[in-house]
């Protein structure tokens, strides 16, 4: 019983009327050949780990007491407060089950959506922390030579997180040790990961639009092979006490905290990095918080290189100060941004020197900051499936798939590359036996990531033991050759931002309303909704895409030369209606619903019943399905409806095109010279 909030609600109504009614019992997903791969392992930790997460017992009890419900589903008050907090955590693993699937942006978003509203509070309050990265990285990652996606990366190294903890017993003790949690094995020691880890690893990137500026300065002149150093011309950021000053409430809060008096938040990381690595790496607090205010200032002083983890975490201190209040910003907290402060150049190359035979210092040890070591293992494991933008990182041969085994508490990685490009990959061969057989004389030939994982010098696994310990967690890893899936990630014409994203969901929620209806009225509307059915016009909204696509249009942001829509035709909603009708149905049927008409029944024999209440308490819904769901099964059940049901898969998509008017410079375009 994973799911204990839903499974007491399935037995206050079986007593109540004398039935097995529901709501049911997730399933979970399990991959039977391979139980510990990544899929399996991060939704089963989700899955049974995290049980009663975000509970609250004293909510519970006056419910009891007062015979009101104090959670929200279709509308506030219709179910229990700790059932909403199972469904919360249920669409949290949907979310990433999805993404897991198909490693897109935009099924990246919802992820980050599902944590959002879950530990920070509405979405909207910290949304734009989350789509600049996306922003920056689409509109001007280009201009550099290497650059790769961050966004769909920084969910995949969540998930890593999640599928390590779930399979390292070694792991588990050690962060129970460090945070003083007395069961290793606890769901509270679990519920405590899933937070912390999911700041730390969601957020570990969001300073590199700070980042992106400063390499497009240097890939200027790098275009003509000219290399960084002195000489060359670059940007530096001044006033940062604008990102990083701490506010007078905070300075007394982290005096209380910690018994010292800190000015601002570079200052606060120094302190805590020293307090947990200084003994262990020879560091002082003075030298590292230097280092930290002149990696921005002072670049060329770090081989011209701006180091964007310094930025996520200055970034991620004021979210924090903004959604939760100075004052109850925890230890753990500071945790997160110190590790995310020391993921990238500053323990690397500042501190363990991994690079300099010479200065290197012994790779980091779980148990001195489990959320850092974590953190700098999944982040160099997360090589697969990234998005490139740069120039040079267009053509470069990168691992577009990867198969992990986390049985035991090891890792065990196979890292598969395209075999369209599979005459590189032989000509690197080539070039690598002559080497050899030439006395292995001067640097050896590489292809890139291949090279890395499949020469003998492994510079892939040698690099990340050179960073962290791994005596506890053995990794292995090989490279491999597969053709690529291009299908699965379902890409269209229609391209967007994350922000049109959630404009085309907050639009499809208030289509009743008036087109003079203010943005903000619509957007409070959606916000009032539960985060289930806040995903669920997420999900409508990305499958427009799709559906637009299936009748020859798209939609952009950009003016181009293309005939604007203005409404749907008949012949347009037949298309697409069914298939809209298709994805709530899946939906549905993956959020636990069943098929059933008893809160119809029920409600209509009784006028103290409301049908609608007792539906979302039962999770049964008439228009549902319970067998396998196919396409011809969707259309044919599709048809069965009445016509004002089958409006419902249609008529909201005819509203939108008026409301998203409101939304600066998105519109809808058929494409030319195609029979509709």
């Amino acid at each position: 019983m994973s799911y204990t909030a839903l499974q007491h609600m399935h037995d206050d109504m079986v007593r109540r009327f004398g039935r097995d009614l529901g709501p049911a019992q997730p399933q979970l997903y399990c991959n039977e050949l391979h139980p510990n791969d990544l899929k399996s392992s991060a939704l089963r930790f989700l899955h049974n780990r995290c049980e009663e997460l975000l509970f609250d017992s004293e909510i519970a009890c006056e419910e009891i007491r007062t015979g009101t419900y104090r959670g929200r589903s279709l509308k506030s008050g219709q179910i229990p407060y700790n059932m909403e907090m199972d469904i919360n955590r249920l669409s949290l693993e949907k979310s990433l089950e999805t993404f897991i699937d198909s490693g897109v942006a935009e099924d990246a978003y919802v992820v980050y959506y599902c944590f959002l509203e879950m530990f920070f509070g509405p979405y909207g309050r910290s949304k734009h922390m989350v789509e600049l990265l996306s922003e920056y990285e689409s509109n001007g990652s280009s201009l550099l030579l290497k650059h790769r996606d961050h966004y769909s990366h920084s969910v995949y190294v969540f998930a890593l997180g999640l599928a390590i903890y779930e399979n390292s017993e070694s792991y588990r003790h050690s962060f129970a040790s460090f945070y003083d949690l007395e069961d290793p094995e606890s769901r509270e020691s679990a519920c405590q990961f899933l937070r912390f880890w999911g700041l730390a690893s969601l957020f570990h990137d969001i300073g590199y639009p700070f980042e992106l500026p400063f390499e497009q300065v240097l890939s200027y002149f790098e275009v003509e092979n000219q290399e960084r150093g002195e000489g060359s011309l670059f940007l530096s950021y001044q006033s940062m006490d604008t990102l990083t000053e701490l506010s007078e409430a905070a300075a007394e809060h982290f005096h209380a905290l910690f018994g010292r008096q800190f000015a601002s938040s570079t200052a606060l990381m120094a302190w805590d990095i020293q307090n947990k690595l200084g003994s262990e790496y020879g560091t002082t607090e003075e030298s590292l918080l230097d280092i930290l205010d002149s990696k921005p200032t002072h670049p060329d002083r770090f081989g011209y290189f701006m180091d964007h983890a310094l930025f996520s975490a200055a970034r991620l201190y004021s979210e924090f100060e903004k959604a939760f209040g100075a004052e109850n910003i925890t230890k753990n907290h500071v945790d997160v941004l110190t590790a995310i402060v020391l993921h990238n150049s500053l323990y690397k190359f500042s501190i363990a020197f991994y690079k300099d035979p010479e200065k290197r210092k012994r790779p980091l040890s779980m148990d001195l900051h489990p959320l850092a070591w974590l953190l700098m293992l999944c982040d160099e494991l997360q090589c697969w499936d990234r998005t490139a933008y740069g120039r040079n990182s267009r053509t470069e041969l990168h691992p577009m798939a990867a198969d992990f085994d986390f049985s035991g508490g090891s890792v065990s990685a196979v890292y598969y590359y395209d075999q369209e490009e599979q005459d590189k990959i032989d000509a690197f061969l080539r070039q690598y036996r002559l080497w050899e057989e030439c006395g292995e004389q001067g640097k050896a030939p590489r292809l890139k990531a291949y090279s890395d994982m499949s020469e003998k010098e492994s510079r892939f696994t040698k690099d990340i033991n050179a960073i962290v310990n791994l005596s506890s967690v053995p990794l292995t890893v090989k490279p491999s050759i597969q053709m690529v899936d291009r299908k699965r990630k379902h890409t269209y014409l229609s391209a967007s931002s994350f922000l049109h994203l959630y404009d085309f969901a907050v639009a499809l929620n208030g289509r009743y309303m008036s087109s003079e209806t203010d943005p903000s009225e619509l957007e409070s509307m959606f916000e009032s909704l539960s985060l289930e059915y806040q995903i669920a016009n997420i999900n409508q909204a990305k499958s427009f895409s799709r559906y637009l696509n299936a009748i020859h249009c798209f939609y952009s942001d950009r003016p181009v030369d293309f005939e604007m829509v203005q409404s749907f035709q008949e012949k347009q909603t037949s298309v697409f209606a069914p298939l809209e009708h298709e994805r709530w149905l899946r939906e549905h049927q993956a959020m636990g619903w069943k098929y059933g008409t008893a809160y119809q029944e029920i409600a209509a024999s009784d006028s103290s019943v409301s049908a609608s209440d007792l539906r979302e308490q039962l999770r049964i819904h008439a228009l549902a399905l319970d067998s396998e769901l196919t396409e011809e099964i969707c259309k044919a059940h599709y048809l069965t409806l009445s016509e004002e049901e089958q409006g419902k898969d249609w008529k909201p998509f005819c509203t939108m095109l008026l409301l998203l008017k409101k939304y600066d410079g998105l519109r809808i375009y058929r494409l030319s010279g195609v029979n509709e």
